[in-house]
């Protein structure tokens, strides 16, 4: 902390690195709130394969298991397998049964894209 107080540019620094922090953990509890469970699992897989156009090249990743791709999510295994049956379904992503890696389509980021752009319905 003495360093901190002599130093005014490490301060700045420290200072500027915890608001970031905390503004993405705003954000983050933000989202979870406000967005469907589909779309953040979509978000999550396009973050791990860094697509960010869907002019992006097809790429692969990791396949992670269900169980923390839920958690990264904040929903259920179960959930998360019907949505990435969907998605593999729809051509967005391709795995198949013991496939270590699982490989994410440009469409992927098009879904992504609409479901941004198209609000979801309220229930009252």
């Amino acid at each position: 902390m003495q360093k901190l107080a002599e130093e005014a540019t490490l301060a700045n620094a420290v200072c500027a690195h915890l608001l970031a922090r905390n503004l993405h953990y705003m954000q983050d509890l933000v989202e979870l709130r406000t967005t469907c469970c589909e779309k953040r699992l979509a978000q999550i897989l396009l973050r791990l394969g860094r697509l960010d156009a869907s002019d992006s090249p097809e790429t692969t990743i990791p396949k992670l298991n269900q169980a923390m791709l839920a958690e990264l999510v904040g929903t259920t295994r179960s959930r998360v397998s019907c949505f990435l049956n969907g998605f593999r379904n729809s051509g967005f992503i391709d795995y198949g049964r013991g496939s270590k890696e699982l490989r994410l389509r440009p469409s992927l980021f098009d879904f992504y894209a609409d479901k941004l752009l198209t609000p979801e319905p309220v229930t009252i």
